[in-house]
């Protein structure tokens, strides 16, 4: 049961062990706040456009956006939740991490491949963020 609770040294190798993943959480976090203010703003949008009556005749045309804010929406939505699940992984990593350390377990091949996988979806989102970004500016914009 002693060998269960880890010495300073091995503690503090599964602290310096944990850094990266602590770092790409913060980053996920960071960019899925990113992404959802977009996401909102794009929401925002729509439902302003949704609001003109089609009796408007000087701002029913503004409605012509629709179609491309929906597809913003949906990239930013898909985005949102790879990034999440790339965050999701890399939790799972850090608990993994922990739990073979204190066990005294090595979790090199897991390890790894946590960090792929959460890293694969992370670029898609970025991927999927870059879409978006691509399609964001309209004349329509200008306009309410």
């Amino acid at each position: 049961m002693l060998d269960f609770i880890p010495d300073s040294q091995r503690l503090s190798e599964i602290f310096s062990n944990a850094i990266a993943p602590t770092f790409f959480l913060g980053a996920v976090a960071a960019f899925v706040s990113l992404m959802d203010l977009r996401f909102v703003n794009v929401m925002e949008r729509v439902r302003v456009l949704n609001a003109i009556a089609e009796e408007d005749l000087t701002r029913s045309h503004l409605k012509a956006d629709l179609g491309r804010l929906r597809q913003r929406a949906g990239l930013l939505s898909s985005g949102i939740l790879a990034a999440l699940r790339g965050g999701l992984c890399a939790t799972v990593l850090l608990a993994l991490m922990f739990a073979c350390g204190f066990a005294g377990i090595k979790h090199v091949v897991g390890a790894g491949l946590l960090f792929i996988v959460a890293t694969a979806f992370l670029g898609f989102a970025l991927v999927r963020f870059a879409q978006e970004a691509r399609i964001s500016l309209s004349e329509h914009d200008e306009y309410l």
